[in-house]
């Protein structure tokens, strides 16, 4: 690094960022009970920042010591020209940028697949809740398992690396949780699970959706043999990894609520309409679209945003699900942060 070259970007606590989480679009095709509503208003397409902006805006962060970037929503992959974000980001490996990756949940990933796969993405994180097609409906209010499957084995053949994410639900998939993870491994996916986050009124009461992962731990331990892993990429997001001994995966378990990973925490995200929020449990943000737009060196005008972005991001959340009716700890859906 050149004497020129801008700082790191390191949080008051000692955190450096090198995750950047990219919301393209708050839009989704489904509906999952724990994320939305059913009747969802999206934001005006002219609000949100162009493909060009997005780029300008991610490679700011690579210039500031990001490593990782994700590309989240909604949902990603419903972006028209979203694919030219993709080759332009995938340019950067090697040049500061080491992994290019989408969270995503598969409807139009089998369309995708070979052109993230030259765009220079090599892993895929895909949500997935459930494998019944009843339970499908029901859970995202929509009814296509079928496409999220073919699109998941087209992400395989494409030579992808797929890690399912699965929301552990009370009422809705915590019995069918081992035989996920059991599929998963048999098709050679990681699985993380994650406790649900109240983020938004969907309609839904989180009390009766919520169910603590170490109660899952410990169903899973009276079936197999799970032990955790102690060596972590450095790039990683917050899941704790566990090897299961007698399917060869494994496991990952992400516990906002009941094992708080803040201390750890590595990364910030930024929405489709320019805001950088530096914790996704606090409303707490900075507007990165009038910097970017209105000032008359954008680069500068950034650097002093994510400044201040850093200054301001606290020690930890304050996630909680502790009693039946209890409102959103924030009222800002999952999808518009970016998942």
């Amino acid at each position: 690094m050149t004497s020129t070259s801008p700082p790191p970007l390191l949080d008051k606590f000692g955190r450096q960022v090198t995750y950047l989480r990219l919301s393209v679009t708050d839009r989704c095709d489904l509906r999952c009970k724990y994320c939305m509503a059913e009747a969802m208003t999206f934001l005006p397409k002219k609000e949100l920042l162009t493909l060009e902006e997005l780029e300008f805006v991610t490679q700011a962060f690579i210039r500031r010591g990001v490593r990782k970037v994700r590309i989240t929503g909604g949902e990603p992959l419903v972006r028209k020209g979203i694919m030219s974000l993709f080759s332009q980001l995938g340019a950067q490996l090697g040049q500061g940028l080491e992994e290019l990756t989408l969270t995503t949940n598969a409807t139009h990933l089998s369309q995708y697949a070979d052109g993230l796969a030259r765009a220079g993405v090599r892993k895929v994180n895909v949500s997935l809740d459930t494998l019944d097609p009843a339970r499908f409906v029901d859970i995202t209010r929509r009814d296509q398992l079928d496409q999220v499957l073919e699109g998941i084995a087209a992400a395989k053949a494409a030579g992808l690396k797929v890690k399912i994410n699965t929301v552990a639900l009370k009422h809705q998939n915590m019995d069918e949780i081992p035989d996920i993870i059991a599929w998963a491994h048999g098709e050679g996916h990681d699985i993380s699970l994650i406790e649900v986050m109240p983020l938004g009124d969907t309609g839904e009461d989180r009390f009766d959706q919520y169910v603590p992962l170490d109660m899952i731990q410990q169903q899973l331990e009276q079936r197999w043999t799970l032990a955790q892993e102690t060596e972590r990429d450095p790039l990683a997001g917050p899941s704790r990894y566990f090897r299961i001994r007698e399917t060869g995966g494994r496991v990952g378990f992400i516990t906002p609520l009941t094992n708080n990973f803040c201390a750890g925490c590595n990364r910030v995200r930024v929405t489709c309409t320019g805001r950088i929020y530096m914790c996704l449990g606090q409303n707490d943000h900075i507007d990165l679209r009038a910097p970017l737009r209105e000032s008359s060196d954008p680069a500068k005008a950034l650097d002093e945003a994510l400044d201040a972005a850093l200054f301001a991001k606290p020690e930890k959340h304050d996630f909680s699900i502790h009693s039946p009716g209890q409102a959103p700890t924030l009222p800002r859906h999952m999808s518009v942060t970016g998942g």
